[in-house]
């Protein structure tokens, strides 16, 4: 039988170990509130799509690469809104108009997410890229993609920023292919 000073003993336990050095991005904590106002407001669309979400990053946090950035999310939910608009042309394609506009409508949500996400724009990402770029030809070193996108996303250039890392590869691509 467990006496009381040991329930008491292993719920401190488990309270020091609990707490983690990981901070929960603030999409994530804007979605498990909006899933409580689904609840509340019984709008089961929506609850589905963002308990589907959660747990995704649930399971995300399992592997070895954790959701821990509002950039991670926005990767997330645009791989889920692709796979919805996927699912929804299937639906179409074999005359299932019901399931087809319930997948638009989950893509509607995640889009509206993915839309609170700020990154940076275009025009500030090819400053950068056009720096680096300078500096490489004037050290006089080659000018390989690979060495571009390391000085693009290291400390200083764009390496804290909220950028979309498919967006600088075309960049960085546009300008080494100018003469």
């Amino acid at each position: 039988m467990i006496t009381r000073p040991m329930i008491r003993a292993s719920r401190l336990c488990t309270r020091c170990y609990a707490t983690g050095t990981s901070t929960t991005p603030p999409m994530l904590l804007k979605i498990r509130k909006d899933m409580k106002t689904a609840m509340q407001n019984k709008d089961s669309n929506r609850l589905s799509v963002l308990r589907s979400l959660l747990s995704q990053t649930l399971n995300a946090s399992k592997t070895s690469s954790p959701i821990n950035t509002d950039m991670q999310m926005l990767s997330l939910l645009r791989k889920s809104a692709n796979a919805s608009k996927a699912a929804s042309e299937e639906f179409k394609n074999a005359g299932r108009q019901d399931l087809a506009d319930k997948e638009d409508l989950q893509v509607g949500i995640l889009e509206e997410y993915a839309s609170d996400v700020v990154v940076i724009g275009e025009e500030e990402i090819r400053e950068a890229v056009g720096k680096v770029v300078e500096e490489l030809k004037s050290d006089g070193d080659k000018l390989a993609m690979g060495d571009v996108l390391k000085r693009v996303f290291g400390p200083g250039v764009l390496g804290d920023k909220p950028v979309e890392k498919g967006d600088v590869a075309r960049i960085v691509k546009e300008m080494l292919a100018k003469p």
